[in-house]
C-alpha cells in the first residue's frame, strides 16, 4: 500500500465510520474485483467516499472508467480529495487528462479550486500546460486578488516547465508582493543554460 493509498484509506474510513458503513468501506479498500469497483461508479445513491475509493483504485490501476469521476474529484472543494484524484490521474495516463485539467484551471468561476489542476498540469508537461497556466495566472496578478496560492502554483509551474512564452507574465509577477521570489526563481530557470 503506497502512501497516497494509505492516506486515502485512513481519511475515507473515518467518513464511512461516521455514516455507519465501515464494513462496506473495508470491502472496497480490499477487493481485487475491478468490475465491483466499476459498478460503484455508476450505481445510484453510492456515497462520495465509495465513489472516491473506486475511482482512485481503478485510476491507479490504469482503468479509464475512472476518468470522469477523478476529474470531478479534482475540482472538489475538499483539497484532500483533489490531491488523491490528481495522483490517480497521473497514474491513469488518460490522454484527456491535460485538457480536463486545463479546463478546470482556466475556469474563472472556479479559481478558488484551481490549485490542484494547476499542479497537475505542471506534472503532466502536456502541450496544454503552459497556455493554461499563463491564462490562469494573468488575471491573478491584479493587486488584492485572493487566490495567491493558485497564482504561486502557476508561477512555480511555469518555472518548472521552462517555456519562454511565460517570460512576460513572470516579469510582471516580480512586482507582486507574494509572487516576487517565485517569479525570480522561475525566470532564473528560463535563463539557465
Amino acid at each position: 500500500m503506497d502512501e497516497e493509498f494509505r492516506s486515502l484509506a485512513d481519511r475515507l474510513a473515518d467518513e464511512a465510520e461516521a455514516a455507519g458503513e465501515s464494513a462496506q468501506c473495508r470491502g472496497l479498500l480490499a477487493t481485487e474485483d475491478e468490475e465491483e469497483l466499476a459498478r460503484v461508479l455508476v450505481e445510484r445513491e453510492r456515497p462520495l467516499w465509495a465513489r472516491e475509493i473506486a475511482a482512485f483504485r481503478l485510476g491507479c490501476g490504469g482503468d479509464r472508467r475512472a476518468f470522469e469521476t477523478l476529474v470531478l474529484l479534482l475540482n472538489h472543494r475538499d483539497p484532500e480529495r483533489c490531491v488523491s484524484a490528481a495522483h490517480a490521474l497521473v497514474l491513469l495516463g488518460d490522454p484527456r487528462t491535460s485538457r480536463a485539467a486545463a479546463a478546470l484551471a482556466t475556469n474563472t468561476l472556479r479559481t478558488a479550486y484551481a490549485l490542484h489542476p494547476v499542479r497537475l498540469l505542471t506534472a503532466l508537461r502536456a502541450p496544454e500546460s503552459v497556455p493554461a497556466l499563463m491564462s490562469t495566472l494573468e488575471p491573478l496578478l491584479a493587486t488584492g486578488d485572493p487566490h495567491w496560492r493558485v497564482a504561486l502554483a502557476c508561477v512555480e509551474g511555469l518555472g518548472t516547465l521552462g517555456d519562454e512564452r511565460a517570460r512576460p507574465l513572470l516579469e510582471a509577477a516580480l512586482a507582486h508582493p507574494g509572487l516576487g521570489g517565485a517569479a525570480r526563481d522561475a525566470l532564473g530557470r528560463l535563463d539557465a543554460p
